[in-house]
């Protein structure tokens, strides 16, 4: 698997990354052995980089990695970790906002570390800016981190243009993790440009849009009350059946590359620069294998184009989130 760097000042990782979170939480039941296995599968064929939050499950995600880490074998001197912190939430899964103070980075942190079996974590970022907290305050705790040994690398997730200059100002920021797919263009726009204007990474997560444009889901698909698809507008009524037609369109220009409608949703974000790592959700080693069949796929500028037709940039009807979260999103960013 080809390699790509984060930024100027991040580690080199795989082209694609793991994002681990479906294997505990937000997207119904899984499978523990079909997760490790999956977990050690992309090890195997050379997936690097592990994306978890120590919220995912409170702790089990981390957990999770953590004892198919030490079952990875040789394979464990490849994995390169990146912990999402800061997210607040009570026994009952609630949300209960974010904590960005200094001390409280570092207590999520000694607590990551222990439940993921490791001396250090290799990418640290906040989950959501704390709008209580300057973004400074954050990331010069990481960075006290940083210079302890306990982290290699300092991130971001989901902030505007405005706070990614802030924030690498106080210190080497490696990647912005944010949402980029076909139908969540947003960054385009300032944040995109802005992160390469200061040699930030962007790791991309959700290019299959939860499952939405991956070619799988159907009208049809009872989802658990849990599953977080059954409360996100995108999944809803008309938005849904919108949503459905334009993988549709997108099926047709796959069909016609011998591919699937994953690979070409997949391949699409990896076209568009190569400071960008697209994560996979995948929860089991048949979704990871046609995953990986992505990396095989080349979009020459017609079929680009064909794609821009098929799936327009706003072309998405719903926001990504429902209302009730919208007020988490750090206030540059967009819905």
């Amino acid at each position: 698997m080809r390699n790509r760097t984060l930024g100027t000042t991040g580690p080199t990782v795989s082209t694609l990354g793991l994002g681990a979170m479906g294997m505990s939480a937000l997207y119904g039941e899984a499978d523990r052995a079909e997760s490790l296995a999956t977990i050690h599968a992309a090890l195997d064929a050379d997936i690097t980089l592990i994306d978890t939050g120590d919220f995912y499950g409170m702790g089990h995600n981390e957990m999770l990695i953590g004892e198919a880490l030490r079952s990875a074998g040789a394979n464990r001197d490849k994995a390169l970790v990146s912990v999402k912190f800061g997210a607040l939430r009570g026994p009952g899964g609630e949300w209960l906002g974010y904590d960005g103070r200094p001390a409280a980075v570092k207590n999520f942190a000694s607590y990551s570390l222990q439940r993921l079996g490791t001396d250090h974590i290799d990418i640290y970022r906040i989950a959501r800016v704390d709008p209580a907290v300057p973004i400074e305050e954050t990331v010069g705790a990481i960075a006290d981190l940083v210079q302890a040994g306990h982290v290699r690398h300092i991130g971001l997730s989901e902030v505007g243009a405005g706070t990614l200059r802030r924030a690498a100002a106080t210190a080497p920021i490696s990647d912005l993790q944010i949402e980029y797919s076909l139908i969540s263009r947003g960054i385009e726009d300032e944040i995109l440009p802005t992160a390469r204007e200061l040699g930030i990474g962007v790791t991309a997560y959700g290019v299959l849009s939860r499952g939405l444009i991956s070619g799988h889901f159907t009208r049809d698909r009872q989802l658990a009350a849990h599953d977080f698809r059954a409360m996100s507008p995108r999944f809803q009524g008309e938005n849904l059946d919108h949503n459905l037609a334009l993988v549709e369109a997108l099926r047709k220009i796959a069909e016609q590359k011998g591919v699937s409608v994953a690979q070409t949703a997949i391949a699409w974000v990896l076209a568009q620069g190569e400071d960008i790592v697209p994560l996979i959700g995948s929860r089991t080693r048949e979704r990871l294998g046609e995953a990986l069949g992505a990396l095989d796929v080349r979009f020459d500028a017609a079929d680009l184009a064909a794609i821009e037709t098929a799936v327009p940039a706003g072309a998405a009807a719903g926001n990504r989130y429902p209302d009730a979260q919208m007020g988490h999103l750090d206030s540059e960013r967009e819905h």
